[in-house]
């Protein structure tokens, strides 16, 4: 297996430390801080490790309080909130140096037959066509103020996904703004173990995936090039998933990106994830801080 998807696996493999208390350690991100879509997936796979394993998650709502140190372990606890016939519900808090830094609700379902319809998956090339982050990224690496050191740090941060933008990137046309809308493929960079699919490490994973290029269609409507260069400074605020039906997370999953609006140093974004054939298997909704950096005047300028 892929040594970077190995080390997303054992982030997700938490140590219990008490009957509803979790510790789980970080991996390098883009930024000097915890990603948030590790503490989302790490705060999700506590809660499921607390319910029976044929209620597999429906929904999540959370919010990002602090930015997380990556040199801490983070402490996870849960609260049994409810153990229904047919539901169950937890919410977890995320702690670091004594602090909540993250807080999540879950709740759980077991299969039930009901009412089909779902809107129709939108047109998008085979990702096998699209280039590789390894063949994209050297191509924008004059777009950032350290090219080399911004490359291997972003290809070290997604290593364990593969990941195919359908456009460019918000770092492609910088200064050009586009409609608000982005489009990208998805896979783990390699098979997990396991027959079925839509189990709590393939819902963790997506929760991981799908806090990766969310905020991209705020930067793209600005023509702004997002973190990687340095123009924008952002934070994922909350972040709400609807799980729809059964999917894995090793097989190619469209993400479709879209923001409705950005006011107020935030920006809206919402996403819908779809199976290669076409079936609607998450809905994805955040608010990011979104912030363009003040030049501070100079005494008397």
């Amino acid at each position: 297996m892929n040594p970077a998807l190995r080390s997303l696996l054992d982030l997700l493999d938490l140590e219990q430390i008490d009957r509803d208390i979790f510790r789980g350690a970080s991996r390098p991100s883009l930024v000097e801080r915890v990603f948030g879509g590790q503490v989302a997936a790490q705060a999700l796979a506590a809660a499921g490790r607390t319910v029976p394993g044929d209620r597999p998650p429906h929904s999540l709502h959370a919010y990002f309080l602090r930015p997380g140190d990556p040199g801490a372990p983070i402490v996870y606890t849960v609260d049994r909130i409810r153990d229904g016939f047919s539901f169950t519900n937890r919410r977890v808090v995320a702690v670091q140096h004594g602090n909540p830094i993250f807080h999540l609700s879950a709740s759980f379902q077991e299969h039930e037959e009901g009412m089909e319809h779902q809107e129709p998956m939108p047109h998008a090339p085979d990702p096998l066509t699209l280039p590789t982050a390894g063949e994209l990224l050297p191509r924008y690496a004059h777009r950032f103020a350290d090219p080399e050191r911004t490359v291997r740090r972003m290809l070290r941060a997604r290593a364990a996904v593969d990941l195919r933008y359908v456009d460019e990137p918000p770092y492609g046309r910088i200064g050009q703004p586009r409609e608000a809308a982005s489009q990208v493929w998805f896979r783990t960079d390699g098979k997990l173990d396991g027959d079925l699919d839509g189990t709590l490490l393939h819902v963790c994973l997506a929760a991981y995936v799908s806090d990766m290029t969310l905020l991209d269609p705020v930067l793209l409507a600005h023509g702004r090039g997002g973190w990687a260069v340095g123009d924008v400074v952002g934070a994922s605020l909350d972040h709400a998933m609807w799980f729809h039906r059964p999917f894995r997370v090793d097989e190619w999953l469209l993400y479709d990106q879209a923001s409705p609006s950005s006011s107020g140093g935030r920006g809206l974004a919402k996403g819908r994830i779809f199976t290669q054939d076409g079936r609607l298997a998450v809905s994805v909704i955040q608010e990011g801080m979104v912030r363009v950096p003040r030049t501070r005047r100079r005494p008397g300028g």
